[in-house]
């Protein structure tokens, strides 16, 4: 088979979906790992500053996204191939560790199909076209940096930065959409929020929202244009407000705690992603 063919077939709906699959197990290593590795990181920079002695946990055993092997957290059997299958393993034991049947959280299995369709829903939306296993490397990137924020309230650098890059080098290269779109974009959308974070924090002396969201907004607009950072914002604002009604109805919102943006702004970008500028246009009355 001709490396053609066998693009074909993977860009296929289809294709994609076995894909993303696999890169949705992967991503729950990242979602995991990549805040441990920041704030042994963090540590370990701050010790160094200091002149004082690194704690011995930061510096006993590495941790990448490849090192230790995944363990079960509870008895620390170690995780073999045929238990580690996308789906498939979590269905097989039920949900439950095959070593002391402590439970399996369901989000990794969520998190493996929800990237499976959206990789899916990317073939049908873009084609067996090369630049669509682009947009499916979009997706992972933002379905890992929502699930990040959501349990930490935290946007890494190591995420948004090169998806801005990404999207930038993929306009200039012809890719996705004329660069002079792309560079407004990131400009808009960083300014954007950027300017509402400074007017929140001159009337109230609070901090509403982090420098991540900015950075975030701007990976947006460089991938999708700075025609979409409003419906991109506003979407944002309306799931921020369904979920936040939703967790303080259902009494799981402490009084207090913050409800990261980032989650937000990453599905309303999928949205419009999957939409399509002209029909998103079209719902606002704008084309």
């Amino acid at each position: 088979m001709q490396f053609h063919e066998l693009l074909a077939i993977l860009t296929t709906p289809w294709g994609l979906a076995v894909l993303g699959l696999c890169v949705g197990s992967f991503l729950n290593v990242v979602i995991h790992r990549m805040p441990l590795m920041l704030e042994r990181q963090w540590r370990a920079d701050s010790a160094a500053m200091l002149e004082l002695p690194a704690k011995e946990e930061d510096t006993a055993a590495p941790l990448t996204l490849s090192k230790p092997a995944s363990r079960c957290p509870s008895c620390g059997h170690t995780i073999s191939w045929y238990e580690n299958i996308p789906l498939v393993s979590w269905l097989v034991l039920r949900g439950k560790c095959s070593a002391c049947s402590a439970r399996i959280s369901v989000r990794y299995p969520l998190i493996e199909l929800s990237t499976a369709l959206l990789f899916a829903a990317c073939g049908w939306r873009f084609g067996a076209e090369p630049t669509t296993l682009l947009w499916c490397g979009f997706v992972a990137v933002l379905v890992a940096a929502s699930a990040i924020d959501w349990d930490t309230t935290l946007l890494p650098d190591d995420l948004t930065l090169p998806l801005l890059w990404a999207g930038l080098i993929a306009a200039a290269l012809g890719w996705t959409l004329p660069l002079s779109q792309a560079v407004w974009g990131a400009v808009v959308g960083y300014l954007s929020l950027w300017s509402v974070y400074w007017l929140f924090k001159l009337a109230t002396g609070k901090e509403g929202m982090g420098y991540g969201d900015f950075k975030l907004l701007a990976a947006l607009g460089a991938w999708l244009g700075w025609q979409m950072v409003l419906p991109v914002v506003l979407a944002s604002s309306i799931l921020g407000a369904i979920v936040g009604i939703g967790m303080k109805l259902s009494s799981t919102l402490r009084e207090g705690r913050y409800i990261p943006y980032g989650p937000f702004l990453g599905g309303a970008g999928l949205v419009v992603m999957l939409a399509g500028p002209q029909r998103v246009l079209g719902w606002l009355g704008w084309a």
